[in-house]
């Protein structure tokens, strides 16, 4: 049976979640996914892992994995605007990735606008004197916590 995936207003997710659950947050990319979780109280983003991409099946496995171990109660999945704020084909292929994740695990998700995520962390990271290596090892874990960070901090003004 087909299910719409359930993509909910930002504001309305932690309505779905009960006490003590965690939220994911997530930066798509066509190789890798960065994933990065909140705490408890859905205050703050830790980077977490990076997953890198094969098939759906194996990909989501291992995020069903994450959920169930971590209690997470709602995904926030980076949702790549144009600059202009208009949806371009990586919006559309992030729409298919929400549609088949709630297939395999019917989660509340939100979208948010990740636009620059990357240029902001690569800049940190930078600036910490991270070498291209370690850059190229943690910036999509660290996309994920920038992504899910301003999801969170919107949510505290909620």
């Amino acid at each position: 049976m087909y299910n719409a995936p359930m993509l909910i207003e930002l504001d309305d997710i932690k309505k779905k979640m009960t006490p003590g659950q965690r939220l994911l947050g997530l930066d798509l990319g066509s190789k890798t996914i960065g994933v990065a979780l909140s705490d408890i109280m859905c205050n703050i983003a830790t980077p977490m892992e990076i997953i890198r991409r094969t098939k759906f099946t194996k990909d989501a496995e291992r995020l069903m994995t994450i959920i169930g171990e971590q209690n997470v109660g709602g995904l926030i999945l980076g949702f790549p605007l144009n600059m202009d704020g208009t949806e371009g084909p990586r919006c559309q292929s992030t729409r298919q990735f929400a549609q088949n994740i709630y297939g395999k695990i019917e989660i509340p998700i939100a979208l948010w606008d990740e636009r620059l995520s990357t240029a902001a962390v690569t800049r940190t990271l930078l600036e910490a004197d991270a070498s291209r290596k370690r850059r190229k090892e943690v910036i999509d874990k660290m996309a994920a916590a920038y992504i899910l960070q301003g999801a969170l901090d919107k949510l505290s003004l909620v």
